[in-house]
């Protein structure tokens, strides 16, 4: 009896052994399940928190990639692009090329990104989401910097168009202002001589004329102008003719109330007073004694 007794409680002591070490085996297999579950998590949140950051540097990248306000407006209103030179425009091309410059990299850190995420298995639909809202904004970036190229090109084009018009308008006004002045010094100059009875006469300019039988003689302009012997005076640039005697006298037409004979020290001054009237009459010889 005793003998059965000791028997049972000896095979309850190694089942209970048993139960405890089978029991102790499967907690530690529990925990370690545990331990790594948590651990993957933590890798995963880990993970997204660090998708989230790239996303929101990201974002912030093409937030700076401004066009329209009034730092970084490359293409203001009609008066502005009227002003658009050449040093403008090239400055605008450098700044649309560093705008490009700023979406690449931002589409390059995009696929850096979605390659993580793949590599990583992390797939959220919100991640998911932002990243299309990413690649959408970029889409509009790039559009709007085609549309500011093609504007500015188009400018720079007007631009070259104005400047070649100004410089052919410049060009006109600068043959119409010499033709002008060209037409105003013809107008505004006279010829005139001076000189003794002989040299006057030798040279074919004046010829006695008139009289009886030899007497009475005028002495007068021929009309036939030998142009080596006179000399131009622009009237509207000067109105005095200096003449070296003392005596002297105006045998040509001009109107005797558009000029003074004067003393002026050792000689004589002839003033015009009235250039107009005085140069309707081309051609003035002074006849000295």
């Amino acid at each position: 009896m005793r003998k059965s007794v000791v028997f049972a409680l000896g095979a309850a002591i190694v089942v209970l052994l048993g139960g405890t070490i089978f029991l102790y085996q499967k907690y530690r297999k529990t925990a370690a399940d545990y331990a790594a579950t948590k651990t993957s998590e933590e890798t995963l949140q880990n993970r997204y928190t660090a998708a989230i950051n790239s996303i929101a540097q990201i974002q912030d990248s093409l937030s700076a990639i401004v066009l329209g306000d009034g730092s970084t407006r490359l293409v203001g209103d009609f008066q502005t692009e009227r002003k658009l030179t050449q040093a403008t425009g090239d400055e605008t091309l450098d700044r649309i090329a560093v705008l490009k410059a700023g979406v690449e990299r931002t589409k390059l850190r995009i696929q850096q990104l979605e390659f993580s995420l793949q590599k990583s298995g992390v797939k959220v639909t919100g991640l998911q989401k932002m990243i299309a809202n990413l690649k959408h904004s970029v889409a509009d970036k790039e559009t709007q910097i085609g549309q500011l190229s093609v504007r500015v090109d188009s400018l720079q084009t007007s631009v070259t168009g104005l400047t070649t018009e100004v410089q052919e308008s410049q060009e006109t006004i600068q043959t119409q202002q010499a033709d002008l002045e060209a037409k105003r010094k013809e107008l505004g100059t006279i010829y005139y001589v001076i000189g003794n009875k002989k040299n006057l006469t030798t040279s074919g300019v004046i010829a006695a004329k008139g009289g009886v039988l030899g007497l009475g003689k005028t002495l007068k302009p021929t009309g036939q102008v030998n142009e080596s012997a006179f000399t131009p005076l622009d009237t509207d640039q000067q109105t005095v003719v200096e003449i070296p005697t003392k005596k002297a006298q105006v045998l040509t037409a001009q109107p005797p109330s558009s000029y003074q004979l004067t003393l002026n020290g050792g000689g004589l001054e002839l003033r015009i007073t009235d250039p107009k009237e005085f140069r309707k009459v081309k051609h003035l010889v002074i006849l000295t004694s």
